[in-house]
């Protein structure tokens, strides 16, 4: 059995039961920046002065045009940027977190919501399953692979930390893949609780002296329509250097 960074209970799936997400959680703005870390950033200004010093209405004319015509080049490939970027991620909205080294996309619409023991939450105020969350315990391993192999590393995450012991769970698979020189494990399972089942899935890795682990899902009787935006979510984790 693979030997799993220890998990404090409180930390211990919490989205996977609806009952966890009542209205004592705070929920935080939906108007959001795409990126918080930077949304107070302010766009540059262009202002042009006039010359101290005496210049000719021609030479002047032309340094005008020149700043009229950088700017122009400026805002359009700033735009063309900001499209193409829209283009890539429609349907959803990033999170980047600089402080602990980490990306993710999730479905637009969903809320951020304050869960103990979870670094970030995500979820759908309709359908309370659909949701993502974030989740980072200290470890002194250095590699995902360091734990064992997915098949067996899944199994032991699904069984002992993503989901109360009352509920009977199916690993569905579980893999291996390398994104830029880092390692990640991602797999699919089932839990199923007395009044519900939620079929999710999950990403992990190590990095930053952390083990970090990604976990989405809806209810069964959405899977059908939510699992490729799911799918999105999962292969959108990354972690980076901090």
């Amino acid at each position: 059995m693979a030997s799993l960074p220890q998990v404090p209970a409180a930390r211990r799936a919490p989205f996977l039961n609806s009952s966890s997400f009542t209205s004592s959680h705070k929920f935080l703005s939906q108007g959001r920046a795409l990126f918080p870390c930077c949304y107070s950033r302010r766009r540059p200004a262009f202002q042009v002065k006039a010359e101290a010093s005496p210049i000719s209405q021609q030479e002047g004319s032309g340094r005008r045009q020149s700043l009229v015509l950088g700017a122009i080049t400026f805002f359009g490939s700033l735009s063309h940027a900001n499209s193409a970027s829209s283009e890539a991620k429609k349907g959803f909205q990033a999170v980047l977190d600089k402080k602990d080294g980490y990306t993710f996309l999730y479905p637009f619409g969903w809320q951020e919501v304050v869960v103990q023991g979870q670094d970030k939450v995500f979820k759908d105020v309709i359908e309370p399953l659909e949701s993502v969350s974030v989740n980072m315990v200290a470890t002194g391993k250095q590699d995902v692979r360091d734990l064992g192999p997915p098949q067996q590393v899944a199994e032991a995450l699904v069984k002992k930390v993503l989901s109360p012991t009352s509920q009977k769970t199916k690993l569905v698979e579980a893999a291996e893949r390398d994104v830029d020189g880092k390692v990640y494990y991602t797999f699919e399972f089932i839990a199923q609780a007395p009044n519900y089942t939620r079929h999710a899935l999950g990403a992990i890795s190590i990095g930053n002296g952390k083990f970090y682990t990604l976990t989405t899902g809806a209810n069964e009787r959405r899977w059908g329509k939510m699992k490729d935006k799911l799918h999105e979510v999962v292969d959108s984790f990354k972690i980076f250097d901090v």
